[in-house]
């Protein structure tokens, strides 16, 4: 099997398991509850097929009849809360939990740098503000940003970027400084990982939000630019405006392209969301 740290869901690891250990034996989905202390013989199969769910007490019964000990039963148990967490937050705090597993162990979980990346508005941020600080230290970064954030916090984000290889780190007569690299994020094939790294998107999508909201009263109106539409679409309509937003934003990245000389950071939301349900959904009940 591959190494566990290459898996998301619990379920597709207890059923190679499965299938790995019936090739070499006449192993059973019987004998497979049995060592895990459950009374009904059909109940992990119940589970790999995603008719239940395994609990707290069950994935720890299920890692030890598989075998796995050590951070590798710590890790399988957070895969567990992982794929049955009901909150974009639940997802986030057991997945970086796996990463921290794995990094504890030195594994990479597969996915887990980009993951990493995501999960904060700080590394994006820190990475366009770095390089036009040139010998800036960790706290005069800080008090930069907006809201500014512990130096311990720019710290931890630049060596992670540095070790991503998304900035370069140059020492010179005593000082510090940091240019980016044409590296990005790798992509990764794995679709259940793919699924992780969105749940950390999701979550800088949210701080984002949260920030431009604060930015009404934190910046004078020469400074920023937010507004907004209300309005009624059909489907056609709505297809209609998200593709001019997607043009609008390969305008925007163009002309970004051509500034060689910035002097602050910004970001720009390009959000469209429903404020109503659909009428058919308001006739059905």
């Amino acid at each position: 099997m591959k190494p566990i740290v290459e898996y998301l869901d619990y379920r597709s690891y207890m059923r190679e398991f499965y299938e790995e250990r019936k090739r070499t034996s006449a192993f059973t989905w019987r004998e497979f509850s049995k060592l895990s202390g459950f009374a009904s013989s059909g109940y992990l199969k119940l589970v790999c097929d995603g008719k239940t769910r395994l609990r707290k007490a069950g994935a720890e019964c299920v890692a030890k009849a598989m075998g796995l000990t050590g951070y590798q039963a710590e890790y399988f148990c957070r895969m567990v809360e992982f794929c049955d967490a009901q909150t974009n937050e639940e997802k986030q705090a057991a997945y970086g939990e796996m990463c921290r597993l794995a990094d504890a162990n030195k594994v990479r979980v597969l996915g887990g740098e980009a993951y990493a990346y995501f999960s904060s508005w700080i590394n994006p941020t820190l990475r366009e503000l770095a390089p036009i600080m040139p010998g800036a230290r960790p706290l005069e970064m800080a008090r930069m940003l907006c809201p500014s954030v512990p130096a311990a916090d720019v710290r931890y984000s630049l060596d992670q970027m540095v070790q991503m290889g998304l900035l370069k780190k140059i020492e010179s007569a005593g000082e510090v400084s940091y240019v980016q690299t044409d590296v990005g994020i790798n992509p990764v094939d794995n679709a259940d990982h793919k699924a992780a790294i969105n749940v950390a998107v999701r979550s800088m999508q949210k701080q984002f939000a949260r920030l431009a909201a604060d930015a009404l009263d934190e910046f004078d109106g020469s400074e920023r630019n937010l507004s907004g539409i209300t309005m009624g679409l059909d489907r056609v309509a709505y297809e209609r405006v998200a593709k001019e937003m997607a043009e609008f934003r390969k305008k925007i990245e163009s002309i970004v392209s051509d500034v060689k000389d910035y002097d602050r950071v910004y970001r720009i939301n390009l959000q469209m969301f429903p404020l109503t349900r659909k009428l058919e959904e308001n006739n059905e009940t």
